[in-house]
């Protein structure tokens, strides 16, 4: 289906609305304010996030579903207005239970709502761009940190902590409700005026649903793929300024600067990569990312400087938004558009469950070695090394299937 309709106005839309619920990444922010406040614990007060991040599997799911009925618009919505909400009540909360509700459970739901309608719907606009189309939307969720920890810090200090999570609340439904009267639903087999689609070898992809999905072998190779990708990155991203200031004597404020760095380099990597991808292809691309990803690590285990913690830092910050940035196109190729919410939702819990190994590894092996996070380090070399293996096998079984789909052609 060919229908006329300004498809880069809706990644602008969608962008601008993940630019507000990925603000959910600068809760280091107001965590300490927070605490000082209100006399909890970080622990108490660190739960909420650990909260939003364990529930995303299922709003993801849902906001997939939801896209693949053509209801994206909903979704996104619906979504963008339950984290602007959850923002907002976070600031009148007077229990951890409460903070629980507002920032966990409500942010959390508001938050897989929005990014899998805005994600999904989306790279259906642009079969001919998926990786950019990719890129772009991820990076809004992955840059919102770098606006949010300044404004929200000036809130804080100009303020209070509470009035500034009131206040981002209100910005955040007032830029959802505007935004998403720019949304519209992706046509069910679009294709951009003068584009046509090209197979490979005249194979064609064949729209699957999560069921069919979870009988093919490539599923159980993909959210590995994904899983050791995301691996080091999210070890990074929760342990960056630990890291600077016991491993590489950095003071609290340079390790500051390195952690906005790394958030810099892993928006710039989700626009950059998914870009490469769409000239190399998916996998090729995944196999140079993993590859970086290890000699990143070697570097911070063999260069105890200020130099070698910034390399890796910027290096496995571009390599951990690549990642996010080529695994949506990557389910789309397997599985068809058709049912590409639901089935990268299910796929994303890849994501989810590194995002519960890995923090957590790093932090054991760091406590046992005096601070030391090096032995952290070898293990996501190792895993780094278990996802170019898993790639090199998913590349053989595609190669074999083609060869076998010519042998028919040819009988």
């Amino acid at each position: 289906m060919n229908k006329s309709m300004n498809r880069w106005q809706v990644l602008i839309a969608s962008t601008a609305i993940l630019l507000c619920t990925g603000a959910v990444y600068a809760f280091s922010v107001f965590a300490g304010p927070l605490s000082a406040t209100k006399g909890w614990s970080m622990a108490e007060i660190m739960l909420a996030f650990t909260i939003n991040s364990a529930i995303s599997p299922i709003p993801m799911i849902l906001g997939g579903f939801l896209t693949d009925k053509g209801l994206s618009k909903w979704s996104i919505t619906i979504g963008g207005i339950l984290f602007g909400l959850g923002f907002f009540l976070t600031g009148i909360v007077t229990s951890p239970a409460m903070l629980y509700l507002t920032y966990g459970l409500i942010g959390g739901l508001g938050q897989g709502l929005a990014y899998s309608g805005c994600l999904s719907n989306t790279i259906k606009l642009f079969p001919d761009k998926k990786g950019l189309a990719s890129g772009i939307i991820t990076a809004g969720m992955g840059g919102a940190a770098i606006i949010a920890a300044p404004i929200g810090n000036y809130f804080i200090e100009t303020q209070n902590v509470l009035y500034a999570f009131r206040m981002l609340g209100i910005i955040y439904l007032v830029v959802v409700l505007i935004a998403s009267f720019f949304i519209k639903e992706a046509p069910v087999n679009f294709k951009p005026t003068g584009w046509t689609p090209q197979t490979k070898n005249g194979s064609k992809v064949v729209n699957k649903n999560w069921l069919a999905m979870l009988r093919s072998p490539y599923f159980y190779l993909i959210f590995m793929m994904l899983l050791t990708g995301a691996f080091s990155g999210l070890m990074i991203a929760s342990n960056a300024s630990v890291i600077g200031q016991q491993m590489f004597k950095l003071s609290a404020t340079t390790a500051a600067f390195y952690v906005s760095l790394y958030s810099l380099s892993n928006c710039a990597g989700r626009v950059i990569w998914g870009s490469v991808s769409d000239k190399l292809g998916r996998n090729s691309t995944l196999n140079i990312i993993l590859s970086v990803i290890i000699l990143a690590f070697i570097v911070l285990v063999t260069l105890h400087s200020q130099i070698g913690f910034a390399l890796g830092i910027i290096v496995l910050g571009l390599c951990f938004g690549g990642v996010m940035g080529v695994f949506p196109p990557l389910v789309m190729e397997n599985f068809g558009p058709k049912n590409q919410g639901t089935n990268y939702g299910i796929v994303f819990v890849g994501y989810s469950a590194a995002a519960f190994i890995a923090p957590k590894i790093a932090v054991n092996m760091a406590n046992a070695n005096g601070g030391n996070f090096s032995k952290a380090f070898y293990v996501a070399i190792a895993v780094a090394l278990i996802g170019l293996v898993t790639n090199f096998i998913y590349l053989q079984m595609k190669k074999k299937m083609t060869k076998q789909q010519n042998m028919e052609g040819i009988a």
